[in-house]
């Protein structure tokens, strides 16, 4: 599944390339978590130019000139594709045609990928907004004896982190991802801020630098520690792995707070 810094290369570049053109046609092929008709999408987006298109949480966000947003959540394997006159991709989910010919469809070989129009604001803020900062986690995380993993990758508490990144932020901050929330101390809750926005920030940049003109998939290999080839963190601890539903990457570098 992308995650956030995948999801902010994929913005910066569609935003280069589609913002400024304006909606000829949306066709729906199978989208069916959408909420509105098609009727609705179609007539809502028809005519509006796109202003700009962002990343919120785990979605892709493309703002119109009349203030609506199509929100397009990728799910697991959901792809994003460019294509000029005529969509050939399989699996579509919903093509949008523009007026100059050019279009953008987002496709899922298993048919969850979802568009969404308008939907409400969320509630848990972005995992690079200011509103995630030292109080705001301080005061989730003395609330639950969860597992810090579990935590960060509660879209209801801190939006946009996923498995993978996960794992690198929890090991840059030093911290094991079994610790219990509510016994970390202060002083390690900055810790973890500063290594999500240096984590994913970071990660953004090597994305870009490998496919500077990625819109899909999922660039992983400068990963430090959630990489399958790697047996050996950076400063050479072993690499452990507990599988589970999700594997967990992690090191004995990590301090286990209980």
């Amino acid at each position: 599944m992308p995650e956030l810094p995948d999801l902010q290369a994929f913005s910066h570049n569609l935003d280069k390339k589609l913002a400024g053109k304006t909606v000829k046609h949306i066709a729906i092929i199978n989208a069916k978590k959408l909420n509105v008709t098609h009727q609705e999408l179609q007539d809502k987006l028809k005519g509006q130019k796109l202003d700009k298109v962002y990343r919120e949480g785990k979605e892709l966000h493309l703002k119109f000139s009349k203030g609506d947003i199509l929100g397009l959540h990728l799910m697991l394997h959901g792809k994003l594709f460019l294509f000029q006159d005529k969509n050939e991709n399989k699996y579509t989910i919903i093509e949008i045609h523009f007026n100059d010919d050019s279009g953008l469809v987002l496709t899922d070989f298993q048919g969850i990928a979802t568009p969404t129009l308008n939907a409400e604001e969320k509630a848990a803020p972005d995992a690079l907004s200011k509103d995630a900062g030292i109080n705001y986690l301080t005061t989730r995380l003395q609330k639950t004896k969860t597992n810090i993993k579990t935590v960060l990758l509660d879209q209801k508490i801190i939006r946009g982190i996923g498995n993978a990144y996960a794992d690198e932020i929890l090991w840059h901050a030093g911290i094991s991802p079994f610790s219990a929330s509510n016994k970390i101390p202060e002083e390690k809750i900055k810790d973890l801020v500063n290594s999500i926005h240096t984590v994913l920030k970071d990660a953004e940049k090597e994305i870009l630098k490998a496919n500077p003109d990625i819109i899909s998939g999922e660039i992983r290999d400068f990963m430090h520690i959630h990489h399958s080839k790697k047996t050996h963190s950076p400063s050479g601890a072993e690499i452990k792995i507990k599988e589970g539903a999700r594997k967990t990457y992690y090191t004995g570098e990590q301090t286990l707070f209980d």
